[in-house]
Order: C-alpha cells, then structure tokens, then sequence
C-alpha cells in the first residue's frame, strides 16, 4: 500500500495528518455504533477539504485548516475556480455542504420511523467522506478511480479495542472468546480480503479443522464469504453488523 504521506504528497502535514486523522475517526465510530453527533461528526473533515480545495486553486496551502465565517458561500465561492478539476470546483464544493449540515443539525429532534434516523445519517457520512477522500488522492496522487478507492478502503483499517497488531502479526486481546467471534473481530480489522493461513497464524488454534469449520458455518450464516479455493475470507455486512454490536457491548 502506498504510504499515507506519498498520496497527498503536496498537501502540507497540517492539513494532511489531520485529514487522515478526521477519516480514521468517523470510519472507527462508525464501525463501533457511536452514531450520535459529538462521536461522528463530518464538520473539521468538511472544513480541511475546504481549505485544501482553496489552497489549491491559489496555488498556495494554508498551513492549517480554518473555518470560513460563510461555509455554504466559501464553498460555493470555489465553483469559480475553473482551472482545476471539476470535482475540485462543482463537485465536492457541492457535497461538503450537506456534509457539514447531516452532522452539525440532524442530531437531535429524531422522532418516528422503525430505523434509527442517527444510523442513517452516519451511513451518509461514511459514504461521502470516503468518496471525498478517495477523489483527493486520485487528482493529487494522479491514479484511476478504482486504485483511488481501493487505497481509501485500505486506510479504512479499523482499531478494535481487543486486537493488538504488529509487523504483520494480529492477537485477539481476550482468548476466551467464542472462536466465531475471535474470526469476525480478525477480518474487520483487517481492510481486504483474509488469508486463512493468517487467521491460523493468529489464532493460533491447534486444530486446522476447527477454524474450517467455523469458517463455513460463518458463510452459511452469511456473516462472511469464504473463498475456499483460494483460501480467502472477508467481512460480509450481517457480520460486520453482528461485529459492530459486540463492540458497541464492549466499548460502553
């Protein structure tokens, strides 16, 4: 994967680490069910692509992100640039907006309706930020669409509380939970598809037979999708939910 520092290599530190740093955070309180405003708000995230959006058109970057006094008119102001990308002047200038606003409005005064309106709106954040991010890196690290989304999926690696990780070497915290669990945990902290050979590895189970088994009734319940022949595992979203509630259990 391509180091985070290379992807926005002319976006100045200040404004770059934080951006990563917003991403990382809404993608993991996402994950973890924290779906009210304080936990999972888009509004710093809008305001440091606002600030690089402008810097870029000036050819110049600010050091550090700022809140225009106007956001929705600062935003709009940017539709004037017509030297850049047209992402970078209609399309994104037009999403952080709403962006800004699902978060900083949307928080309170739910009522009605059988499907929590917070999870909804978190669902929209997610998508949209990711969509940001992934056209930033694509105009700045000049790569296609689909590279530019693979790698936003790759830094969308989660931190769960009860794994540990380090030079290619993952360990559930807590070796007394269900086997099933200690899996479902193992793929979502991990962005791509799973090695088996490395869920062994990590578990470190003393029988091959029992992780199989495991494996497959996992796919049969359609948590997650088990490529047998190749010996391949990833996250399917009934176990990612299945996941995100264990760790809402675990975090509160």
């Amino acid at each position: 994967m391509v180091a985070r520092e290379k992807l926005l290599a002319t976006v100045p530190a200040g404004l770059r680490e934080p951006l990563f740093s917003e991403f990382n955070s809404i993608i993991q309180n996402y994950l973890e069910s924290c779906w009210r405003p304080s936990e999972l708000s888009a509004g710093l995230f809008c305001e440091i692509v606002y600030t690089t959006l402008h810097g870029h058109a000036a050819g110049r970057f600010a050091a550090r992100a700022s809140k225009p006094r106007d956001f929705v008119s600062a935003c709009r102001a940017l539709e004037s640039n017509t030297h850049v990308p047209r992402s970078f002047q209609i399309l994104i200038p037009r999403m952080l907006p709403p962006l800004y606003e699902v978060r900083n409005n949307r928080g309170v005064g739910h009522t009605g309706g059988d499907v929590d309106p917070n999870f909804m709106d978190s669902t929209v954040v997610v998508a949209m930020v990711k969509w940001v991010l992934a056209e930033l890196i694509r105009v700045f690290h000049d790569v296609p669409v689909n590279e530019a989304q693979t790698i936003v999926d790759s830094l969308a690696e989660i931190t769960l509380p009860l794994i540990w990780s380090e030079g290619g070497i993952k360990r559930v915290l807590d070796p007394n939970l269900p086997l099933k669990q200690q899996i479902l945990m193992l793929i979502g902290s991990t962005p791509f598809k799973t090695k088996v050979a490395d869920l062994e590895r990590w578990i470190e189970s003393k029988s091959q037979g029992y992780v199989l088994r495991a494996l497959r009734q996992l796919h049969s319940d359609r948590q997650i999708e088990f490529h047998e022949a190749d010996g391949l595992v990833q996250m399917l979203p009934p176990g990612a939910k299945v996941l995100a509630n264990f760790i809402s259990g675990k975090t509160r």
